[in-house]
């Protein structure tokens, strides 16, 4: 098996060490930021109890110390895979108390759900409302508290602008007049010095202030860019809106939305493969079962050898090898080598078509998960010499591997199986950037839909 690895610091515009110092002080941010707001969240929680009871507590000081600890731990654990401790940009005012909240409100929601499963409560109920609060207000006094250190410590932003003469010409002036903590380093009417640019004027941030600049960074060199740490931000136009953006971020009084080349964070990614386990455990016995039923009639079938392996490309362009029951003939493609398989391809037995129709040849890449080579939902794997062939004609393909492949996706339970890969892309995109739980239900649902009607 073999891994492409990235070196992030490689290509960087900044010198080997001051690029690690920066890689060790976003770490080290981060987890004093967890630090912080465990003690605002034990503050709050000890607080509220002398405030109501003062000294006379109903139970015991080592009582609440375990409720406390429980409850601050989770808390934190809701803020993690809402992405509170990712990295945020180093430019653009944020409103962090709306979604500090909505976190806390999820995290009060769940220790009430543990109190009315148990039957044992982390807190007296009258403090929820109080944790709520003072917590939310709290936490997001330390992420502003945070930002504010951070300009301290590194220093004013440096910004390249890049667009046209009069798109920059306005850029400047709102910069000025908005006394904004900004110091613009570099001016560029096109994009085709930018990486060079950056790195002879040592920028940290780039604002893209016309329309069109975004396919002539994406995917490259959007994706080194990011890898270094260089902030890059798109100015939405009022035309922009019809696209439904959601989420923007002000600067010097500009609406901008951050561009990432990759699309899940890693707290999403880790949030996303704590989903997957309790689906595991959930579904494990129907999966074993139905599986130890279709390895009893390939077998009947087709003979021996009922498992067939391929090799596929995985997370970051790795390859492994994946699973599938077989349902063609030995040796299919010795006179045509790698080849897609067509819509009642001849090389499939007699008898397993429906198999194939109603992807229940898929069932042994629950293995590939258990071996963390696959997740259950997600973009499917695909062979090596096509991934070369799109990845030369499709721009941005390699996003799709940003995180493991899956044994169904988006593209499976919307499209078909013979769907053009720029669809399948869309799809695939699609679905990492709007990743939820509910969709990864959403797309398991659908999945048994198309097992049962067996769409191809």
């Amino acid at each position: 098996m073999t891994t492409k690895k990235l070196d992030a610091t490689a290509t960087s515009p900044y010198p080997l060490s001051e690029n690690m110092v920066r890689r060790k002080g976003r770490f080290k941010r981060i987890r004093i930021l967890v630090y912080a707001d465990f003690v605002v969240l034990m503050l709050v929680l000890f607080g509220s109890i002398l405030v109501r009871f003062g000294t006379n507590w109903p139970k015991g000081f080592s009582t609440y110390l375990v409720g406390f600890l429980v409850a601050s731990v989770l808390h934190l654990l809701t803020y993690y895979f809402g992405e509170l401790y990712d990295a945020a940009p180093r430019i653009g005012a944020k409103l962090w108390l709306p979604r500090v909240t909505a976190l806390t409100s999820i995290a009060i929601l769940l220790e009430a759900a543990i109190a009315l499963i148990t039957d044992y409560y982390l807190m007296p109920r009258g403090n929820l409302l109080i944790l709520f609060v003072f917590g939310s207000l709290g936490v997001t006094f330390n992420r502003w508290l945070s930002g504010k250190v951070r300009v301290q410590r590194y220093g004013t932003p440096r910004v390249i602008l890049v667009g046209s003469e009069t798109d920059i010409k306005m850029g400047k002036e709102h910069i000025k007049e908005c006394g904004s903590k900004l110091v613009v380093v570099g001016e560029l009417n096109s994009t085709s010095q930018l990486s060079s640019e950056i790195a002879s004027r040592q920028a940290t941030d780039v604002l893209l202030l016309t329309s069109g600049l975004l396919s002539d960074i994406y995917p490259k060199p959007l994706e080194d860019l990011e890898l270094k740490m260089v902030g890059v931000f798109q100015q939405i136009l009022p035309s922009d809106t019809l696209l439904g953006l959601r989420r923007s971020i002000q600067i010097a009084g500009m609406p901008f939305t951050s561009l990432r080349a990759h699309t899940l964070s890693s707290s999403r990614s880790h949030f996303k493969i704590f989903t997957e386990c309790i689906y595991l455990l959930v579904l494990s016995i129907p999966i074993l079962v139905v599986t130890l039923l279709m390895a009893t009639y390939i077998r009947i079938i087709a003979g021996k050898k009922i498992i067939h392996k391929q090799e596929r490309v995985g997370k970051f362009g790795s390859t492994f090898n994946m699973l599938k029951f077989r349902t063609m003939r030995h040796n299919a493609e010795g006179h045509t080598g790698t080849v897609k398989a067509q819509k009642d391809d001849p090389r499939v037995i007699t008898g397993l078509n429906w198999v194939r129709r109603s992807r229940l040849d898929e069932l042994p890449q629950f293995i590939n998960v258990l071996k963390g080579e696959m997740s259950i939902i997600g973009p499917r794997p695909e062979r090596p010499d096509f991934t070369k062939e799109y990845e030369g004609l499709i721009p941005g393909y390699g996003r799709r591997h940003d995180i493991p492949p899956g044994i169904t996706g988006l593209a499976q339970v919307s499209g078909h199986y013979h769907t053009d890969p720029s669809y399948k892309l869309g799809h695939d995109l699609q679905y990492l950037v709007n990743w939820s739980p509910i969709l990864d239900l959403q797309i398991l649902i659908r999945t048994v839909w198309v097992i049962f009607i067996g769409r191809t």
